[in-house]
């Protein structure tokens, strides 16, 4: 228990901005709640003076109680919850951005361990559990305080009756003891096999193309009902723990009300207690069955509640991974020497990718990396972009190491062109308009001009107003590369890096692409990784990589009459595109 309340200490710097709601709405509803210690005794009383013949006393105690309900519990009580209400809903809000602004800030290594439905469920679902928790916890707090001051009441007038009440309730602590851990673990396995689903649908949505031309249909159907079977049994287990508590917890129940009344009829007809009592018990033993009752939905709730903050600040808390951290070095001018010092690095779980890299890139020049598949072209990109960080050696950006930029510097001075790009579900201006909110519309079809792209966009019905669709599916694999470089271009980067960024044009805009970079070379540092040689041999360097190092380097003429390594990738080249 103690380890799960520590799970709601992260939710109060979401409170502090409304403390004093909140602290004000919490002591006016446990005031409220405590209005029941009377409800009873005031009913009984009623009673009895109307057996006396004291009609007065009677209309006064019903009196009484009326403007209690009205004004502690309806006034009091209400405002008080629905202001809790706001405040937790308030919180929900601000866990959901924050998570999500964490997941932003995760390393790359956690999107690789995590499946995106997982991400998206944490984000989602789970940050949003939090509606009505504290109402329901202060509601609970009030009755536990307002139910011992009433066993001190009957224990004052029947012991008979106390010790009744104290047996129930002692078998249903066990029960919850019992069942608690089970309903928490049967949740958890639900939220587990959701996350499954979830990652399936959005992995479908994304990649609907594909489903359609590869004929794959029927095998994600497959695991889909694979998933919802799942999902289906590990739900059916959740609910028969939670029906085998109900039937027991309602058995409990049912025998404290009626060995209570029984009781306290036995004892008012031998004039044991009075009516007033009696009366008050018929109040007061439904106050305790309420309770529990109470206690159990809300363990029910409270397991879902623990399991979801759990899951959410395993984000909030770097309980998993660290958040990339960045330095506070923001230069001026950067003039884009980019330099790799010894560096060393291996994916988890995989031997070393690159073994004491060493290289200086200078501006100015077209540069080219070529090797081998597995060798670390990429690798470098990821380690220069901070995507992955170096196990060892440093990267430096003008004799600065990446490590100490600041987050802006880094992603302001290096820029990198993907294989296969990311375009967003907007608008080809609003594409834009992320880089930069205040881009104009000039400036971006001259980004677009010099990519070879704004000929087609201004021939669509909406032009910059197209909507791309989720990954740019609207666009070929071409039109989304020349779209990035154009997006890329609106950064005014330093540094700019191409993986393989031509990979997917055709000649004709191939050519059009290496136009563009040859402009870019005049005050940028450019650096082509490349699998196709034909692309990158008027490179004015080229740097050949071989199990992690460098083994050659010079112009493509150069590097035929001496690099043997090069060689067998041009021959490659040549005898496959041959064939």
């Amino acid at each position: 228990m103690k380890k799960n309340l520590k799970e709601f200490v992260p939710l109060w710097k979401f409170i502090k901005e409304d403390k004093k709601k909140f602290i004000l709405f919490n002591i006016s509803l446990f005031l409220s709640s405590l209005s029941f210690l009377f409800t009873g005794y005031l009913n009984g009383s009623a009673i009895e003076y109307v057996t006396k013949h004291k009609l007065g006393l009677s209309i006064t105690c019903f009196l009484i109680y009326l403007l209690m309900e009205i004004i502690v519990d309806n006034c009091f009580g209400i405002y008080s919850r629905k202001g809790l209400e706001k405040i937790e809903n308030k919180v929900s809000r601000k866990l959901s951005y924050e998570t999500y602004n964490k997941v932003l800030n995760l390393p790359a290594v956690a999107f690789e361990e995590k499946t995106s439905g997982e991400i998206i469920n944490r984000i989602t679902q789970d940050a949003d559990t939090l509606s009505f928790v504290f109402g329901r916890i202060i509601r609970i707090i009030a009755a536990l305080i307002s139910t011992i001051v009433i066993y001190v009441y009957i224990l004052f007038h029947s012991y008979i009756i106390a010790i009744e009440i104290a047996f129930i309730i002692t078998i249903m602590m066990f029960l919850l003891k019992y069942y608690n851990p089970r309903l928490k673990k049967a949740h958890k396995e639900r939220k587990n096999k959701q996350d499954k689903q979830t990652s399936l649908i959005t992995e479908s949505v994304r990649g609907i193309r594909e489903i359609k031309t590869l004929g794959i249909k029927k095998s994600l159907l497959k695991d889909a009902k694979n998933n919802v079977s799942d999902i289906y049994k590990a739900s059916n287990k959740e609910i028969n723990l939670n029906r085998n508590f109900g039937i027991l917890s309602s058995l409990c129940r049912s025998i404290m009300e009626v060995g209570v009344f029984i009781t306290a009829a036995i004892e008012c007809y031998y004039g044991h207690v009075s009516l007033t009592f009696f009366v008050a018990m018929t109040y007061y033993v439904y106050r305790y069955t309420w309770l529990i009752e109470e206690i159990e939905d809300f363990t029910i709730e409270y397991q879902k509640l623990t399991v979801a903050l759990g899951r959410v600040n395993e984000i909030l808390e770097n309980k998993i991974y660290k958040d990339v951290v960045y330095g506070d070095k923001n230069p001026k001018k950067v003039e884009g020497v980019l330099e790799f010092k010894n560096v060393k690095f291996a994916y988890p779980n995989e031997p070393n990718t690159l073994n004491g890299f060493n290289l200086t890139l200078k501006p100015n020049k077209k540069i080219a990396i070529v090797g081998k598949s597995g060798q670390g072209k990429s690798t470098l990109f990821n380690l220069v972009t901070r995507i992955f960080d170096v196990n060892d050696g440093e990267i430096l950006l003008d004799n600065i190491n990446i490590k100490d930029l600041t987050e802006y510097s880094l992603n302001k001075n290096i820029s990198i062109i993907r294989q296969e790009p990311f375009i967003f579900n907007r608008t080809i201006k609003a594409n834009f308009k992320l880089i930069d909110e205040n881009i104009t519309l000039s400036e971006i079809r001259k980004y677009t001009k010099m990519a070879y792209l704004d000929d087609y966009i201004m021939s669509l019905p909406k032009k910059y107003n197209t909507i791309l669709g989720e990954g740019g599916v609207n666009l070929s694999g071409g039109q989304k590369q020349r779209l990035a470089i154009a997006r890329t271009l609106a950064k005014n980067s330093k540094v700019i890096l191409f993986d393989e960024a031509t990979s997917a044009l055709d000649n004709n805009s191939q050519e059009y692409i290496k136009k563009s970079i040859d402009n870019l070379v005049k005050d940028h540092t450019v650096v082509i990784v490349a699998h196709r040689l034909s692309t990158i041999i008027d490179a004015d360097e080229i740097y050949v990589v071989d199990h992690g190092k460098i083994v050659d380097s010079g112009t493509h003429e150069e590097l035929l009459n001496k690099s043997k390594v090069y060689n067998n990738l041009y021959l490659s080249e040549n005898s496959d595109s041959n064939n």
